[in-house]
């Protein structure tokens, strides 16, 4: 039996201190290598200090939005997945492991060596491969099984965003969107805005990838509905006073107030709502397109399309197979080049 095992940030389902500090700091404590030359005491006392400034304010914008929809959603897709891939003969059980909630990744292994699996599959659900998610989350898988003891086969899988069916998806949903809100994409007076998670510019000046596939899924779902003349902006966290990916996304809808009358953005590198989208942008960037003067809507992040699952499937088929699978082809992944692991990027962006 094939244990899968998919890998997510997680968010905290109850929007309280006890929960969100201690959750906050587990994401610090992971990124402090943004801040070197630190002991071990001085890091714990940064991460805590990060922790309890940013909490108060996270621990509103749960409440704001009723609770991160987050895990919920990433319990539906393992559900779903795990279907997918009964229909299709493959003999495999799905286990959910978050980096930042539990179940953690650890608890997701155990589960998997519980039930018997004889091999494993790690997966992100992160199309677009980062340093903090993708890479992060798979390191992770590696150090829950060296801690363990369990000696099992492992394939791992980065960066996925090339896969023609996820393509069709985001571009779907952008297509949804507009006739929804009875807009048309190419009016010169309307704006597709891409709004894409920021990632530290130390990461990518230690080679990670991350901006290059971001704007080239930008690029392709944009071709895909027809639009030209497009804009991308990045949601940064700048809790460290560290530099991060520019434009922002707050400056970008400032300067398509001058252009445009109205703007569709897009979350393009999110799969699952959460409150970067359902706080950040629904609430916060909407405030500043409407002070702008812009009329504003904002696509839905298809996270319960059904072609997701045999999105995921693909994944699994191709990973595990001895040649290719599902007419993919997967490639040693650039960003993660230890541990056999294998995306869809791979020597296409060296």
């Amino acid at each position: 039996m094939i244990g899968v095992i998919l890998l997510n940030f997680g968010e905290p389902e109850t929007a309280t201190l006890e929960e969100v500090v201690p959750f906050l700091e587990r994401i610090f404590a992971s990124n402090s290598s943004l801040e070197p030359g630190m002991s071990e005491e001085e890091i714990q006392r940064r991460v805590h200090e990060l922790a309890v400034r940013r909490a108060p304010g996270l621990v509103e914008e749960y409440r704001e939005i009723g609770g991160s929809p987050l895990d919920a959603q990433c319990r539906a897709e393992a559900r779903a997945l795990s279907a997918e891939l009964a229909s299709r003969g493959v003999e495999a059980e799905v286990f959910l492991g978050m980096q930042f909630t539990r179940p953690t990744i650890s608890e997701a292994v155990e589960a998997a060596r519980a039930a018997g699996a004889e091999r494993l599959v790690g997966l992100p659900v992160y199309p677009l491969c980062g340093h903090s998610t993708t890479v992060a989350a798979l390191a992770g898988l590696e150090r829950a099984l060296d801690e363990c003891g369990w000696q099992v086969p492992l394939a791992q899988i980065s960066g996925w965003h090339p896969h023609p069916a996820y393509l069709e998806i985001r571009r779907d949903a952008i297509l949804r969107c507009a006739e929804s809100a009875g807009v048309d994409l190419t009016d010169a007076d309307t704006r597709l805005v891409f709004s894409v998670h920021g990632t530290p510019i130390k990461y990518l000046k230690a080679g990670s990838r991350y901006d290059r596939y971001a704007e080239e899924c930008c690029r392709w779902v944009a071709d895909a509905v027809g639009v030209g003349d497009y804009l991308l902006g990045y949601q940064n966290h700048s809790n460290r006073g560290i530099e991060w990916t520019q434009p922002e996304i707050d400056d970008v809808v400032k300067e398509a107030a001058g252009k445009a009358r109205r703007i569709v953005v897009d979350p393009i590198s999110f799969v699952h709502e959460q409150s970067e989208t359902l706080s950040e942008l629904d609430v916060d960037l909407r405030e500043v397109a409407e002070e702008a003067g812009l009329e504003f809507h904002r696509v839905p992040i298809p996270h319960d399309d059904e072609r997701l699952a045999g999105v995921l499937a693909d994944l699994v088929e191709a990973a595990i197979a001895v040649g290719p699978a599902a007419g993919l082809q997967l490639r040693d992944c650039l960003c993660k080049p230890d541990g056999g692991v294998r995306c869809l990027n791979g020597n296409r962006m060296s």
